[in-house]
């Protein structure tokens, strides 16, 4: 189940944040709420054991940006560039990221619960012990990307791109709905259930070049 706020080992000890958000900015401990942020650029700041909540933010920088140990809840990132940030033992509740470029980033042990990402680019990224628990992924690009043990139970699938991915313990049979949009090749290494297989069954045999007739 999803944290909530009290619940957070180091919620006794946060500060709401005074001032502004800044480039290589150092933030430990810090609490985020009821704000919006336009074009800010927070390229290679850190943050550590801090919470952002009811936050949106819009076509800022954030690349190079690292979260550990950080709770997100009910986040907006609409056209922030966040490639090649750094995401470690995250969890990620009720927000959103739409128009999002997340290649080359490092996910490792994230959780994303009742999120939506649409057109969120991953190429190149690399997850790991990620779960995708009843979201919306929505043209998410995974081509080039490594995915170790990564899950997506109760989640909506559409139109995802695993061109060139390296999937290992991928389990995609507790997903709602499976929609591969390019890379059905690079599936090796991954799970699906019997009646995913029939619904990607038509794609798989055009990508392999078979005609099917009766």
């Amino acid at each position: 189940m999803p944290r909530e706020l009290e619940d957070l080992p180091y919620a006794p000890y946060l500060e709401l944040l005074t001032g502004d958000l800044e480039r290589e900015g150092d933030y430990d401990g810090v609490h985020l709420r009821d704000a919006t942020f336009d074009d800010v650029n927070t390229v290679g700041a850190r943050f550590m054991e801090s919470a952002v909540q009811q936050v949106t933010i819009n076509d800022s920088r954030m690349d190079r940006s690292r979260y550990n140990d950080v709770w997100f809840h009910t986040v907006r990132w609409i056209g922030v560039n966040l490639a090649e940030s750094d995401w470690f033992d995250v969890e990620v509740i009720s927000s959103a990221m739409s128009g999002v470029p997340m290649f080359g980033s490092r996910v490792h042990q994230v959780t994303f619960h009742n999120c939506k990402l649409d057109s969120v680019n991953l190429r190149s990224a690399t997850l790991r012990n990620v779960i995708f628990e009843d979201c919306l992924l929505r043209e998410v690009d995974f081509a080039g990307a490594t995915l170790k043990e990564v899950s997506f139970p109760g989640s909506e699938l559409e139109e995802l791109r695993f061109d060139k991915a390296q999937l290992t313990k991928v389990d995609f049979r507790q997903a709602r709905s499976l929609g591969i949009d390019g890379g059905l090749e690079s599936l090796r290494g991954s799970t699906i259930s019997m009646s995913q297989l029939l619904d990607l069954a038509p794609r798989m045999a055009h990508s392999l070049g078979i005609s099917v007739r009766d």
